[in-house]
């Protein structure tokens, strides 16, 4: 079969290959998926980079979020689930994540436990469903499983345009919350008007921070109407501290994640003196995906994939990511039809 391997930890066009390997058997309760669409995160980024502290063993086929079809099932695998179109749960059981700890999506074929599988409609469009797993399972419980957000609230979503913060957006608009989305282009900021966002600021021409204080007041202690009430924060880096400064008395500010730098300049004083709470997550839980594939097959969600590309390109669409001029998610769709 066809696949994306990493063969070394580098850069990515380096490092990743379009390769024949020998197409997977499922084992003991395991079953066999042709995929319909795999999405890439940030995440795959990191594992061909190379994480401190996680040793990957390549060759590696990545991709931790996949969308397809059993055809076959392992020992002891209920054959009923065989023809199942499914989401897969990027979480192996066992082995760990998909795609760092074992081959993952990014392949016309792949095995996962019996356990992994989340069955959806033969309706649901694939590349949308293979958005869910980590985008929307970690805002998920980021933002409604931790009651981070509430309705009315208004919240500024940094780093707006990716994977999480599209479906940070969406998560919080479906909540009834006023939403700001801060990205770094205007091409950026039709999608996020296009998608629900109340306002849009792009980083790249003002200060995020004082765009905040020109529209929602600078915060103060003593007025509990100015300033935000969350900040979702995925980024770090530099936007730790200005995003900080973002909330009112009593704000929160969600983190999940820190592509832009894990070890940003910190100001404790804001933190007592507005009594903020720092909400950190990591993750997802199966419940929490299937209640997002929930959401999308009732309509009160859409994922946003704006690149659909075959396999024989999937090493540019990982290029996108970190390159960070992908909008939303980039879909690999190993049958071949882009459209």
């Amino acid at each position: 079969m066809k696949a994306l391997v990493i063969q070394q930890s580098g850069p990515i066009r380096e490092s990743c290959v379009i390769q024949e390997i020998d197409r997977p058997a499922p084992g003991p309760g395991e079953v066999l998926v042709q995929v319909e669409a795999s999405t890439f995160n940030y995440h795959d980024v990191f594992t061909v980079r190379g994480m401190p502290g996680i040793t990957i063993g390549y060759p590696r086929v990545p991709g931790l979020d996949a969308a397809g079809r059993v055809i076959a099932a392992g020992e002891g695998v209920d054959p009923a689930l065989v023809g199942t179109r499914c989401v897969v749960f990027p979480l192996h059981p066992t082995k760990g994540l998909m795609g760092e700890m074992l081959d993952g999506g990014m392949a016309e074929y792949l095995v996962a436990h019996a356990d992994q599988v989340l069955p959806i409609s033969e309706e649901m469009d694939a590349a949308e469903a293979a958005s869910l797993g980590v985008a929307y399972g970690t805002a998920y419980r980021m933002l409604i499983t931790k009651k981070t957000v509430n309705p009315g609230d208004r919240v500024l979503v940094l780093g707006a345009a990716g994977g999480v913060g599209v479906a940070a957006v969406q998560l919080c608009k479906d909540l009834g919350a006023e939403v700001i989305a801060a990205v770094g282009s205007e091409d950026k900021a039709e999608v996020m008007r296009a998608i629900g966002a109340d306002a849009v600021v792009n980083y790249r021409e003002h200060d995020f921070r004082k765009w905040v204080f020109e529209h929602y007041g600078k915060p103060s202690r003593r007025d509990p109407g100015t300033g935000l009430d969350v900040v979702v924060n995925s980024t770090g880096g530099d936007t730790w501290v200005d995003g900080l400064k973002c909330l009112r008395r009593g704000g929160r500010v969600a983190v999940c994640g820190a592509t832009a730098g894990f070890d940003p300049k910190e100001d404790l004083r804001f933190v007592w003196t507005f009594e903020l709470s720092i909400v950190g997550s990591t993750g997802f839980t199966r419940p929490e995906v299937e209640e997002v594939i929930r959401l999308t097959e009732a309509g009160r969600l859409r994922p946003l994939v704006s690149t659909r590309l075959r396999l024989d390109d999937a090493v540019e669409g990982l290029a996108m990511l970190e390159d960070r001029t992908a909008i939303g998610k980039v879909a690999i769709l190993p049958g071949g039809a882009t459209a």
